[in-house]
């Protein structure tokens, strides 16, 4: 393995930001792919707004490794060469990982009629 490969495995690079998604050209499909994405997943799940890191971060892993899983049935589709084991284990990863986040959409929690009232009364 060369030496170049070994630090990317342990270490972040230089430039690394967390909130690098948020930061991507919204005009290029592939933003708009993953953002559209997580932002169903999220909405699904009950709003960003409700959601742990934890499973805000589980969600970000499915939408990227739904990617995975449709680039390869792309290449399918179009006769190209697919390593079936990958995308097995690409699929099943993706459901492990649906059911942990959850397969139902949640109901965003409702505010009372008081909570509504406050908050336009302070605005």
């Amino acid at each position: 393995m060369p030496e170049d490969s070994a630090r990317l495995l342990t270490t972040l690079p230089d430039k690394f930001r967390a909130d690098f998604v948020e930061r991507l050209d919204r005009r290029t499909s592939i933003a708009k792919a993953v953002l559209e994405r997580i932002h169903a997943l999220e909405s699904d799940a009950g709003g960003a707004e409700g959601l742990s890191h934890a499973r805000r971060s589980l969600i970000r892993r499915v939408t990227w490794l739904e990617l995975v899983v449709e680039h390869a049935e792309q290449r399918l589709a179009t006769g190209q060469e697919v390593d079936v084991g990958r995308h097995t284990q690409a699929v099943n990863a993706l459901v492990g990982l649906y059911r942990v986040i959850g397969l139902e959409r949640r109901q965003r929690p409702l505010r009372s009629l008081r909570e509504v009232m406050a908050e336009e009364s302070e605005a």
